[in-house]
């Protein structure tokens, strides 16, 4: 693998660089250095913690690509595609599917489905055998758009393109919260990482990763129950990042008990939290790519409830 260190991982240490660019593990990239196959500016990199500058060129010696294991190719994992080219594909994920492999989900994912009908897919970010091509991800319970690398430059590019300020990805969710929210619009800039008491959920912490959302009320609903309708936007792509910020306000996403949105006076199997924009540079034409998704049908007859 070739590539440039992009100017917005300029300061990251090398472990996490080369894991972004490449879909691996940080555990992966400590083998590989560990084995002399990773350099930079032609240097043999010694040391994970070494930090990267922007524009240093990285060389990476990957084992050669193989069938990705755990992965086997599923076309009947129904996945809405909303555009596809040789780079990559954007899909419509429908709630209740999990995006890639992982403990208790060996099966009939997200990737699963689009392994088998893009096979090519398994080498986008084939270090991570589990998750080709996956640049972002959205929860089990959330539906909505995601991009899909198709190959590995695709898969660089849109790495560095999440990293990048201010044009970069622009991902737009529809939320509903718990609460009338005072403030029209808004921003919750706060550190987020595991939770002490139960690693399972995520938290605002101290010692996280920076993380922000900015946020616009669209709507504000009193019956059954105080409720905002909020455009959500993120600046940083932390796990279950709007549930947790939401939640840290006193505003939990309704249907996500998990953080306190448990809403028994309404009809919700699920958060209601919908990816309903995607905007995002081509990685080999460069041109600014929009896409747009309505509200599924679960989602627009809990709105239809209210007033």
């Amino acid at each position: 693998m070739k590539a440039s260190i992009p100017p917005a991982l300029s300061g990251e240490r090398v472990d996490r660089a080369v894991a972004l660019l490449g879909g691996l593990t940080r555990a992966q990239v400590a083998e590989l250095v560990r084995a002399g196959r990773v350099r930079l500016s032609g240097t043999r990199v010694s040391t994970r913690s070494r930090r990267v500058a922007g524009g240093e060129d990285l060389e990476v010696d990957l084992p050669p690509p193989g069938p990705p294991p755990g992965v086997e190719p599923d076309p009947t994992v129904d996945v809405a595609i909303v555009h596809a080219d040789d780079d990559i594909v954007v899909v419509d994920k429908p709630a209740g599917l999990v995006v890639h492999p992982g403990a208790g989900n060996r099966a009939g994912t997200l990737v699963h489905g689009l392994v088998g009908r893009f096979p090519d897919l398994a080498e986008a970010g084939a270090g991570h055998p589990d998750r080709p091509g996956i640049v972002q991800r959205l929860d089990k319970g959330t539906s909505g758009l995601m991009v899909v690398a198709r190959t590995p430059a695709a898969h660089q590019s849109l790495v560095a393109q999440l990293s990048a300020r201010p044009r970069g990805v622009e991902r737009r969710y529809l939320a509903l919260v718990l609460g009338s929210v005072e403030a029209d619009a808004g921003e919750v800039e706060a550190p987020t990482g595991r939770s002490d008491r139960d690693p399972t959920r995520m938290a605002v912490s101290r010692g996280g990763r920076p993380a922000r959302t900015v946020y616009v009320v669209q709507r504000r609903y009193q019956h059954p129950q105080a409720l905002s309708l909020v455009d959500c936007g993120l600046e940083t792509g932390r796990t279950h990042q709007i549930r947790v910020h939401m939640a840290a306000i006193g505003h939990p996403v309704a249907g996500d008990p998990r953080y306190g949105g448990a809403t028994p006076r309404l009809a919700l199997g699920r958060p209601f939290l919908h990816a309903d924009r995607l905007r995002f540079d081509h990685p080999r034409t460069g041109e600014r790519l929009s896409f747009s998704s309505p509200l599924p049908p679960d989602l627009q007859a809990v709105l239809a409830s209210l007033s």
